[in-house]
């Protein structure tokens, strides 16, 4: 009998608890749940978990008929979504054209995008030239001399289609960043939702963005940066749709018992085929847009990778496979990258077409001629002369990008951006009282600034978020805790590896969404898990609360330095919580 047991024990590859390794019992102590102590049942609610619903008593309080609840649960998981979007749409697009001026980084990418949407390729313009942009309305000739530019063109392309739509002024540059940084706002709801199986916690993320001050900026700024983070998050929403379709089919192709229940199957598990995957694809799409964008969408592409093929290697370890990783290295390694590097690299080559379609006589794009003159020749040159040119192009930019070192005002070391050591000042103007709304009874001047610094309670409530989701991911092998880690990680940590050259706060907008899931995470956290006593949510709910009203109200305070309001010059110093602010 007792061989028996102990059989019965170990019948799926686990230690009874007294035998467990001594590292997993001490820490135990912290949280630590093995993987083999995952809780027993159907197997398809841990493949696909429900999504989580209100209690019909919350229903019965609030004296809301069952059918009616019933619909609103229904639509709430698009209702929801669209309504914080909404409002972060209104948020955006008020007033969007003021400061009527070019500023920060705006004067390299509005004028390129015009360039490129005209011409296929960057030019040189006149030292002169914002200011006749803004006085005739956009209405210059375009020049022709072909301009050394460091970052590849789609972010300049979107910004492009703006001006197309809206005109060559400051709104119509604006336009599309704006736009992208709402529907972001959407896709981080549904995202959220879809992880947390919670629509509350999903327009939770949705609006912490929302009302955190550097996407607000980034998205009412004509930079690359806003551009790229919309494709980072659409990126991570396709693998993890593709990660529930893929776990639907894995789940609907395990046995089903004489009581219904699905239960592991290691042969399935070990063998199962996720077919062509749309969503994986579509992922490798947005990937190659944001290398497209910036360079730094690298790091993005390898980390979600990486992460995709592990969530592979997860769902087959809980369908009962037997050699999970084995069996994910045969069947998703090979799809995964197929579906991610090549089609990133052909999505990015094809970016290039304006410039690869220019004339190749010295009045095309730069470096266009090159493969035909200062590059004739060579082991390489049975190679067509575009690709030689473009790599020759790429590879000046890189070495570029790796010295960069010129100091600047507002440069920062990413040591410090996680709590807004050293934001940026995109704009900033003295109105006397009486002019560019600064008030009449001022009694002195106003400032008026565009600051790129993000919510500080949102940001410094994420310092702590960010410990509990690694605690989260660690301890409790919480996969949602893992994915946002590693879009923050890969946002984030590349950056440390540069720290001698010039890098500024808002690069950090690329790993904003994972904050603001992050801090959603801890907030459901605070709130409680399903189960607990009416006491506990009470207090959980009304902590959670007040969290979150401080972190809009700080968004409210703070809304004349991201929206470029003239204040009193007493107001704006009140508003300069630390030295380095100013």
């Amino acid at each position: 009998m007792t061989s028996t047991a102990s059989s019965m024990d170990l019948r799926q590859g686990q230690a009874p608890h007294d035998q467990r390794p001594s590292w997993q019992r001490r820490l135990r102590r912290f949280g630590y749940v093995p993987a083999g102590d995952a809780p027993s049942g159907d197997v398809r609610d841990r493949l696909v978990p429900p999504y989580a619903e209100p209690a019909p008593r919350l229903w019965q309080v609030l004296g809301v008929p069952p059918v009616l609840a019933e619909r609103i649960t229904r639509w709430s998981g698009w209702v929801g979504p669209l309504l914080v979007t909404l409002m972060a749409g209104l948020m955006r697009f008020w007033n969007l054209g003021s400061p009527r001026a070019v500023i920060f980084d705006e004067t390299y990418y509005a004028k390129d995008a015009w360039a490129l949407v005209h011409r296929g390729y960057e030019v040189n313009w006149d030292k002169n030239a914002n200011d006749l942009v803004l006085q005739r309305h956009g209405h210059l000739a375009i020049p022709t001399d072909a301009a050394y530019v460091v970052h590849p063109p789609v972010g300049k392309y979107v910004i492009g289609l703006g001006e197309l739509m809206f005109g060559f002024d400051p709104f119509g540059w604006r336009f599309m960043t704006a736009l992208l940084g709402t529907l972001s706002v959407l896709l981080l709801c549904r995202i959220g939702r879809r992880m947390f199986r919670s629509t509350f916690l999903g327009c939770l993320a949705g609006a912490l963005m929302a009302v955190d001050g550097l996407h607000f900026v980034m998205s009412r700024t004509s930079l690359l940066d806003g551009v790229l983070m919309f494709f980072v998050v659409a990126a991570f929403g396709c693998l993890v749709l593709d990660r529930d379709r893929s776990r639907e089919r894995l789940a609907a192709a395990l046995p089903a018992g004489p009581d219904g229940r699905v239960r592991p199957h290691a042969r399935v598990a070990d063998t199962f085929r996720f077919g062509l995957r749309p969503w994986r694809w579509a992922a490798g799409l947005m990937l190659g847009l944001a290398i497209g964008t910036k360079w730094n969408g690298l790091y993005i592409l390898a980390a979600f990778c990486v992460m995709a093929v592990l969530w592979d290697v997860g769902a087959r370890k809980t369908a009962g496979a037997e050699h999970p990783y084995a069996a994910a290295l045969k069947y998703d390694t090979g799809i995964a990258f197929l579906a991610t590097v090549p089609v990133a690299i052909v999505v990015y080559l094809a970016s290039w077409t304006g410039w690869i379609l220019s004339p190749t006589d010295g009045t095309g794009g730069y470096f266009r001629n090159w493969a035909a003159t200062d590059g004739k020749g060579g082991g390489w040159s049975f190679l067509p002369d575009w690709l030689r040119s473009l790599w020759h192009y790429e590879h000046e930019v890189y070495k570029f990008h790796v010295g960069l070192t010129s100091p600047h005002t507002y440069q920062s070391n990413p040591w410090s951006w996680i709590v807004l050591g050293r934001p940026v000042s995109y704009f900033y103007e003295s109105p006397n009282p009486g002019a560019d709304g600064c008030p009449a009874d001022a009694g002195q001047k106003c400032a008026r600034e565009v600051l790129a610094i993000g919510t500080p309670l949102l940001w410094w409530a994420a310092c702590f978020a960010i410990l509990y989701v690694l605690w989260r991911w660690a301890f409790r092998r919480d996969w949602r805790a893992g994915a946002i880690a590693c879009g923050i990680a890969a946002g984030y940590l590349p950056w440390f590896l540069y720290q001698e050259r010039t890098i500024f706060l808002f690069y950090a907008v690329v790993f904003v969404p994972f904050l603001c899931l992050a801090v959603a995470m801890m907030a459901g956290a605070i709130v409680g898990p399903p189960g607990s006593s009416d006491t506990r949510r009470v207090i959980g709910a009304s902590a959670a609360g007040v969290l979150v009203l401080l972190i809009a109200w700080n968004f409210i305070y703070f809304w004349p330095l991201y929206t470029g309001t003239a204040i009193p010059i007493d107001s704006w110093r009140s508003r300069m919580w630390l030295d380095t602010w100013v």
